[in-house]
């Protein structure tokens, strides 16, 4: 039995202590026997030979787990861009694979923004430093597919990611997606907000704040488009989320600071809109804040964010194993543990393979049933007004 494979029946083992019956995990670890298993016949080998010659695969499902496995710790590094340690639990996720396969990570501007990934992508062409994947939001996606930055790759279990998320020629497929929400800090927030109307209450002045700017952050747009679904708006118009922060600069409970993981656990942020799974982050990461949240239900909209390879990767073969990693059960769970929603949810909801205490951590499904998700055109009209109104309305 391989390294990887070893490594994998860990993971699988510590989830069965957590909840997992016994006969589901025999027929997962049957099931994962059958796709890793190395067959010893002389055509398999030849195989193996031509496939570790051959240009990296076009689909997962099309050369053995071993073959990538060996061609991509051959490469022996994957370059990865803007991944937030603290963001969706990517520390263990790149921890992760790592351990599982031999291959070092180097991680560049882990803060950065989907638009220096794709620049990273076009201005490095060639080198070896460049990303080999990329987690863009979806606009930058779809316009580095045009600008003809990213490879095809349809991964393993492609075919259940929902349509809506993935661009069906294989350029790029959405990985996970959160809700908007309001953290808060139980020490010095009382009584506790649960809608967007309390937010106006003048117990919050103040104290409201928005990860970033909406002119230049991605998350910060998503939290007008979530005030905006609140307040008589829509995914066509966050007009009325717009006037809604600007309501809330009036009442002088919105500052214009935006919240990090470092003003969260200052205090200098009390209550920050922000990404679901950053937010119920905190309250693990910072305890003394006693940290709370709440997705409001009389806004609730989500946004979800997407992996692509670039066509030049430096390291084809482990960019695709990363995309094989990311989008089996073990990857997606690991987002999960970090509050996020997989793409393959549903899937992994519908085979009972994830654990009551993952379910258990994040807030009622009922209310993630009113999720909205706007469209490339929705989110560029939205863009496009908020750019126009927010500095007079609001502020830079």
């Amino acid at each position: 039995m391989e390294d990887y494979e070893l490594q994998e029946e860990e993971f699988w083992r510590k989830l069965r202590e957590e909840e997992i019956s016994r006969s589901q995990m025999l027929k997962r670890s049957a099931a994962a026997a059958f796709g890793l298993t190395v067959l010893a016949s002389p055509s398999v080998a030849l195989a193996a030979r031509r496939a570790a010659t051959a240009a990296p695969p076009l689909r997962g499902k099309s050369v053995p787990m071993s073959v990538l496995v060996a061609n991509a710790k051959k490469e022996g590094h994957l370059n990865t861009i803007a991944l937030p340690p603290d963001w969706a639990n990517y520390g263990e996720i790149m921890s992760t694979f790592s351990k599982k396969y031999g291959i070092g990570i180097t991680n560049d501007n882990p803060d950065g923004s989907s638009a220096q990934e794709n620049q990273a992508v076009s201005s490095l062409k060639g080198d070896s430093r460049a990303p080999d994947v990329v987690d863009d939001g979806p606009a930058f996606a779809i316009s580095g597919t045009a600008d003809g930055l990213f490879a095809k790759y349809f991964n393993t279990n492609f075919a259940t990611i929902p349509r809506a998320m993935k661009d069906t020629r294989g350029y790029w497929t959405g990985d996970y997606w959160g809700a908007i929400s309001i953290g808060y800090n139980g020490n010095l927030v009382n009584p506790a907000p649960k809608t967007w109307a309390d937010l106006l209450h003048p117990e919050y002045k103040g104290k409201v704040a928005l990860n970033g700017s909406p002119l230049t952050s991605g998350s910060a747009v998503a939290g007008v488009f979530a005030a905006a679904l609140a307040n008589g708006g829509s995914l066509n118009d966050v007009g009325p989320g717009i006037d809604f922060f600007a309501q809330l600069k009036k009442a002088g409970n919105f500052i214009p600071v935006q919240s990090t993981p470092q003003t969260v656990a200052s205090g200098q942020t009390p209550i920050s809109i922000d990404w679901d799974y950053l937010n119920l982050g905190y309250a693990k990461e910072f305890p003394a804040a006693a940290w709370k949240v709440t997705v409001p239900s009389d806004g609730v909209y989500g946004a979800y964010y997407c992996q692509a390879i670039n066509a030049t990767a430096p390291h084809p073969w482990a960019a695709r194993l990363w995309n094989e990693f990311l989008y089996s059960d073990q990857g997606q769970l690991l987002w999960l543990k970090g509050y996020s929603h997989p793409a393959r949810f549903q899937d992994l909801a519908g085979r009972k393979v994830i654990p009551n205490s993952l379910l258990a951590a994040l807030p009622p499904a009922s209310v993630y049933a009113k999720v909205k998700f706007a469209s490339s055109g929705q989110q560029t009209r939205a863009k496009a007004l908020i750019a126009q109104q927010w500095p007079s309305k609001v502020g830079a």
